[in-house]
């Protein structure tokens, strides 16, 4: 049994930190946050949060636009996903099991027992401190030093009691949502994997998260002595929409020629499954929209839609190609179809509203985002939609207010601040929006102060 540490500050100092760094993180991190992949990776995280109990903090799930082999969890429930993690798993399990780890250092507070008090006192320096540790690539060096010359330090190499712990928490969690705890071993066995092969330099997730080796041992032995003791019900996943996820994301942060030549080498190989070959037809659909010919991707999808006639989503998919295309009538027939039948799809309503707004039906377009935004506060594109809206209306100080908040999201403070001030000097706003406006300032303010 462990021994709780006694933590360098407060759970409430951990919040507020967490208030200042939803703003702050998005400078440091490209985030990859489309109204689907949010609704996927935050329905899996709510998830695993009913059954891991009471908690402390707001979670925020996020995928993360890098080709580095990593994932974390931040203070204050931030939990972050790298495409080039996502790029390794081949299940929903395995996501399933690395999320739950996350976030069972999250409930441990193991990242907040290694903070020093003195030094974590801005979000501005604590982003710089993760970026560099955890970011990796050529950006890691000066954001380290940032960091340093801030008087930051952050030890985020977990202890294997630390691992252990985490381990333990999301297998029983992986247990009690009746999910394979074999998805957890291959994840672990793909680290293993990673770790053996690129031993000369490590990726981020292997240096934070050390010793795989052990790390599978422990979760193969928790199987066994699980498995000797009881049998459990297994929910069966088809990972329909896990690999959706995967290629919809893949296709928007890599290099589309090389994942191109991935997904057809995955449709001819005989090794395939006649369910990768359907999902690589998918993602062959994703790519050739990326590159403007729609014409083709309107077929591919055609043939995936005849293969899963049960899957909704694809219909939106469909729609968004017909937006793309310039086809505002078969997108907006598509789009309706969709949200008729699932009025909770943030992506068809989001894709609806460019539609509307296309069509210079502005106030349904404005009605669409606004839906979307109440679900997703942080998505910037929506706010960037409502600003050409005022824009076009004439309401220059509620433009720049939409526009503030859509800089503040990505993370582009200086822009943001200029843009709320406009605001609050504006005299067409309201006195709400006005105040709320000024409240954004002095948040950037005191962010910028680190």
């Amino acid at each position: 049994m462990s021994v709780s540490p006694s933590y360098a500050f407060t759970i409430k100092e951990e919040k507020d930190l967490g208030d200042k760094l939803i703003y702050s993180v998005r400078a440091a991190f490209p985030i990859v946050d489309d109204p689907d992949i949010y609704q996927y990776i935050n329905r899996l995280g709510l998830e695993v949060l009913d059954v891991a109990g009471v908690q402390f903090f707001n979670y925020h799930f996020y995928v993360v636009d890098s080709k580095e082999f990593n994932a974390f969890a931040a203070p204050s429930g931030f939990v972050f996903f790298y495409s080039g993690l996502i790029s390794k798993m081949n299940s929903e399990d395995e996501l399933l099991s690395v999320l739950a780890h996350e976030i069972g250092h999250v409930v441990k507070r193991h990242l907040a027992a290694r903070m020093e008090r003195s030094s974590v006192n801005t979000a501005v320096t604590t982003t710089l401190a993760l970026a560099g540790l955890l970011l990796g690539g050529p950006l890691a060096p000066a954001l380290m030093t940032a960091a340093l010359a801030t008087g930051q330090s952050i030890n985020l190499s977990y202890s294997r009691a630390n691992e252990e712990e985490a381990d333990l928490l999301a297998y029983d969690w992986m247990k009690a949502l009746h999910r394979d705890p074999e998805g957890q071993v291959k994840m672990l066995s793909t680290m293993r994997r990673v770790a053996r092969y690129r031993s000369s330099k490590l990726p981020q997730y292997l240096l934070t998260h050390p010793n795989p080796e052990a790390r599978l041992d422990y979760v193969e032995s928790l199987i066994i002595i699980d498995e000797n003791r009881n049998t459990r019900t297994i929910e069966e996943v088809d990972n329909f929409e896990f690999f959706r996820f995967k290629y919809r994301v893949l296709s928007q942060v890599n290099d589309i020629r090389s994942f191109r030549d991935l997904l057809v080498s995955q449709f001819t190989s005989p090794r395939s499954t006649d369910f990768q070959k359907k999902m690589a037809e998918y993602g062959l659909a994703l790519v050739a929209i990326k590159q403007n010919d729609t014409v083709r991707g309107l077929q591919y999808l055609h043939n995936v839609i005849e293969n899963f006639p049960d899957k909704l989503i694809l219909i939106g998919d469909r729609g968004y190609a017909q937006l793309e295309a310039g086809n505002l009538t078969e997108a907006e027939r598509d789009l309706r179809y969709v949200l008729k039948r699932d009025p909770n799809d943030l992506f068809a309503t989001f894709n609806l509203g460019r539609v509307m707004a296309q069509k210079g039906n502005i106030d349904e377009a404005e009605k669409y985002y606004k839906t979307v935004l109440y679900d997703i506060p942080e998505y910037s594109k929506a706010y960037f939609e409502l600003g050409r809206i005022s824009n076009a209306r004439g309401e220059l100080g509620m433009a720049a207010f939409y526009l503030g908040k859509y800089n503040l999201y990505l993370g582009k403070l200086r822009i943001a601040a200029f843009n709320f001030k406009y605001a609050v000097d504006s005299d067409q706003l309201s006195e709400k929006i006005q105040e709320e406006s000024e409240g954004y300032l002095e948040t950037i303010e005191e962010i910028m102060k680190g």
